[in-house]
């Protein structure tokens, strides 16, 4: 029996699917002139010059599209998603990302044709709808982060981290001086410190200690006058809660300086804890993690930003209010604001989901998945650990961060794993992140996965450690499954082929 043929990887995917089959051309090598997939209605109206509409905008030349019928059409879209992985179908262990399953409900009242159909230029009169929906979420979000206020308006996290960097700017300016420059862990999230040069700060890092934690002497003695924040992710990119959080926000506020919560991973605190209580002055959520909405494929995001009161007056215009008459609208009278950072007012959709996931698990069913996040996060580890090394020994959150460590002696790295996990039916974890871990395995399980599923996905991962100790060759040549080998990474780098070209 090959390795690949092995009962775990037949109970994780069944059997190993074809290569690429002469059906699965693609739309332009299977083009013949005259197909069509459409038969438009005669002409009932006045036929008109397009020229004589359009002028020079008119093309001269027809745009080169494939000609098909629709069941070719049809067949090969089809057939493309079946190559694509999804949480629809297996386990999503990729670690800072939350790739959790989304509800189908929430999904459901998001294309409630008032709200999916709603225009952003209709009048407020007319919207009472939406903006109840907006408002309702912020006061949910205010609730769930202990802060003071909220703007829903970033598009994504890092447009969030943009926007809750410009706060803390507007703030800093506002006492006569914006400060120089922002210190960021070294465990952080890796656009924190794009996101603090974008918004003119010189960006200073700062060591973990032996924990993987902010070493607080080192903090202490970086903190001076010219420090206008610390952007700290908590839980951290290795999955550690910060126990000396009060300390830290303590030593920062003595000089003057705020701290800035990267909230991307939230989902291991949700109903158990409010960064708003435990010293933080702004932060920013990712909807699109926590809160159920979709994660991945380019977006649509949502990345609100939540502040102490003090730095209300800075948040982007405009600000949901209420009028005399109990009507919502739009407040743009902010002189101090640092001014609107999105045409429109964020992702409608994204908040409709996310009021949807939060008002049906209530406050039990969101303190439950945090619980449930973290229990399946601390369940691989402990099954894992004797396999994978495991660089540090503090207490794990949402997400557990192993090392190849181990592997490397046998020639495999932990892109040989990942690309090996793929054989075995999942979709590989994060790959060597955080960078404080050399050759890093970063897995998050999510509250999504049941028992069955995870032990799955262990019984994979003890079968690849394995493999690299009995042949290892069979690793670094990984993945084997798939219609595509593996790829030439550096040359897709720096060669890509972006589109499709005759011969």
């Amino acid at each position: 029996m090959s390795t690949i043929e092995t009962p775990a990887v037949n109970k994780a995917i069944g059997k190993v699917r074809p290569h690429q089959t002469q059906n699965e051309r693609l739309v332009f090598e299977k083009s013949s002139p005259g197909k069509k997939a459409y038969k438009l209605a005669p002409l009932d109206v006045p036929e008109v010059d397009p020229e004589a509409l359009l002028g020079d905008a008119v093309r001269k030349d027809p745009p080169g599209l494939p000609e098909l019928s629709e069941i070719e059409i049809i067949r090969h879209f089809t057939r493309l998603s079946t190559w694509n992985y999804a949480i629809d179908l297996g386990m999503y262990p990729l670690g800072s990302c939350t790739m959790k399953y989304n509800p189908r409900v929430n999904e459901w009242v998001s294309r409630i044709r008032g709200l999916a159909e709603a225009h952003p230029y209709r009048p407020d009169s007319l919207a009472q709808g939406i903006l109840n929906i907006i408002d309702l979420l912020q006061k949910c979000l205010i609730e769930i982060t202990g802060m003071d206020t909220i703007t829903l308006q970033p598009a994504a996290g890092a447009h969030g981290e943009f926007t809750g960097i410009l706060l803390v700017r507007a703030w800093h300016e506002s006492q006569g001086n914006a400060r120089k420059k922002i210190i960021i862990p070294d465990s952080a999230h890796g656009t924190n410190p794009a996101t603090a040069a974008i918004c003119g700060y010189q960006v200073e890092n700062l060591k973990s200690n032996a924990e993987g934690g902010i070493d607080l002497e080192a903090l202490t003695a970086q903190v001076d006058e010219e420090t206008a924040a610390l952007m700290l992710t908590n839980p951290s990119t290795i999955g550690v809660f910060e126990e000396q959080i009060h300390k830290i926000a303590d030593i920062l506020h003595d000089k003057g300086a705020l701290l800035y919560m990267d909230g991307a991973n939230m989902n291991a605190l949700v109903g158990k804890v409010r960064p708003g209580d435990f010293g933080v002055d702004v932060m920013h959520l990712n909807l699109h993690k926590t809160f159920s909405t979709p994660h991945g494929g380019g977006g649509p995001g949502s990345g609100p930003v939540a502040c102490k009161k003090f730095l209300e007056p800075f948040l982007p215009t405009p600000v949901l209010v209420q009028d005399e008459n109990g009507m919502k609208t739009w407040n743009y009278d902010r002189p101090q604001s640092v001014g609107r950072v999105r045409a429109f007012y964020g992702n409608t959709g994204m908040f409709i989901r996310a009021l949807a996931y939060i008002l049906a698990n209530g406050p039990d069913g969101l303190r439950q998945t945090t619980e449930d996040a973290v229990l399946n996060a601390n369940y691989i580890r402990k099954k894992l650990e004797d396999v994978y090394e495991l660089p540090y020994k503090t207490p794990s959150m949402h997400e557990v961060v192993f090392s190849d460590k181990k592997q490397v002696a046998k020639g495999v790295k932990t892109g040989d794993i990942a690309k090996r996990l793929i054989d075995y039916g999942f979709h590989p974890y994060t790959v060597s992140f955080p960078l404080i871990v050399p050759g890093a395995l970063m897995i998050e399980p999510t509250e999504s996965e049941s028992l069955e599923e995870l032990d799955l996905f262990i019984d994979a991962m003890r079968s690849i450690a394995k493999e690299v100790e009995e042949t290892p060759e069979l690793v670094k040549s990984a993945p084997h499954s798939t219609r595509i080998s593996r790829l030439d990474e550096v040359k897709a780098a720096r060669k890509p082929v972006l589109r499709w070209k005759p011969e």
